[in-house]
């Protein structure tokens, strides 16, 4: 990320002295100085722009080139390509930068094929790709592990394509990778029910780089850039879509949003030192189901949801036994939500106030008010707690 993009310049103070520094998530990123890599999702979607390039001309571009939801506009080099007269084949390495994701280096392929008139965008899983067996995933049983906004890139980009070089716009898209299967092991997908390989993910289309003392770091000046520029109300965000909820409910500016990420322990034991006024803290119900049973770490290899904890704040909330037995058995916490909102169990707003109960107890009394924000995976809030 470049210095320019930053918007807010301050005075920074506390630990890391003073000196021109830009504040917000982005400013935190350049602060760690890890290298951002490319999600599955925007490689699948790379492929699928040169496959079905090469399917409407006959021509694979090489690099391609492609649009991400905020405007991005990497190019990726092509590892693998394949021509036929009904379909076309893309194939593009996954470089995660400097995170230690476990796909890195996998090869990603998309094979287009046409389809007829009326048919749309239909997406399939090849192998090293998983298949959803379970219900609580953002995608109905028996659908391809291809996530909802990887789903829109590639559909988008199609789109783009077909208008460009006169192609219906009617197609299979078939996503596999190299050695899926095997690499999925390494993940929550086969407890998930997520069989048969890899899920396709990415909501930037970017992979932030995970490095422990490198976030927290950038964490604490983000708290210090925020107080120098004085912020009384700060929120610690767990990613992209928290902090946009955020902003639309409070109108916060850049340099007041912490990237939190997983770390919840850091944001509140800094600021226990160094008080705001208020501090808001927005994020995916299930990794704030995480804070609510006592977990700072938020992260999957470290934190899991308790769906027994969900059960009893589900019966604290009015839920009888047998809706209790069915949360505690739930195959996700976004399940568990479901089947309470169904019920009419405010299960999302139990989550939030409980969550709310553990960030002051680590802030110890420090001045500072909480509130917190749960929400789904498209954004919308889905619990709150008052602010105390």
């Amino acid at each position: 990320m470049s210095g320019s993009e930053g918007r807010d310049v301050v005075q920074a103070g506390g630990a890391h002295g003073s000196g021109q520094v830009k504040g917000g998530r982005r400013a935190q990123l350049e602060h760690t100085g890890l290298r951002h890599g490319w999600t599955t999702g925007a490689c699948a979607t790379a492929a699928t722009t040169a496959a079905y390039t090469a399917l409407l001309t006959g021509e694979f571009p090489d690099p391609v080139t492609i649009t991400l939801p905020k405007g991005q506009t990497p190019s990726f080099a092509l590892a693998a390509e394949e021509l036929t007269e009904s379909s076309a084949m893309a194939g593009i390495v996954k470089d995660a930068g400097d995170d230690p994701d476990v796909t890195h280096g996998a090869l990603v392929r998309v094979t287009v094929r046409r389809l007829p008139a009326g048919s749309g965008v239909v997406f399939k899983a090849g192998p090293g790709v998983g298949t959803i067996t379970r219900p609580g995933l953002p995608l109905p049983v028996g659908e391809a592990a291809v996530n909802p906004v990887p789903r829109r890139m590639m559909s988008e980009h199609v789109a783009e394509v077909a208008a460009r070089h006169g192609g219906s716009g009617n197609v299979e898209i078939t996503v596999s990778v190299d050695h899926g299967e095997e690499i999925a092991r390494s993940t929550w997908n086969p407890r998930l029910g997520i069989l048969g390989g890899l899920s396709i993910l990415g909501t930037t289309g970017i992979v932030v780089p995970y490095s422990c003392s490198a976030w927290i770091d950038s964490i604490r000046r983000g708290v210090d850039v925020a107080r120098a520029a004085g912020r009384t109300h700060v929120a610690g965000c767990t990613g992209s879509t928290s902090e946009k909820t955020v902003v639309a409910e409070y109108g916060l500016p850049e340099d007041a949003l912490l990237d939190m990420g997983d770390f919840a322990g850091a944001v509140l034991k800094y600021i226990r030192r160094h008080p705001v006024d208020r501090l808001t803290i927005c994020g995916g119900f299930a990794k704030l189901s995480k804070l609510a049973a006592g977990h700072l770490d938020l992260h999957s290899g470290r934190s899991q949801v308790d769906k027994g904890f969900l059960a009893e704040l589900a019966r604290r909330g009015g839920a009888d036994e047998t809706l209790a037995a069915v949360v505690a058995d739930a195959n996700t916490g976004l399940a568990a939500l479901q089947l309470c909102q169904a019920a009419g169990v405010p299960l999302g707003d139990l989550v939030a106030r409980t969550a709310r109960d553990e960030a002051l107890a680590v802030l110890r009394g420090a001045p500072v008010a909480v509130d917190v924000i749960c929400i789904n995976r498209a954004g919308t809030v889905v619990g709150r707690s008052t602010v105390t």
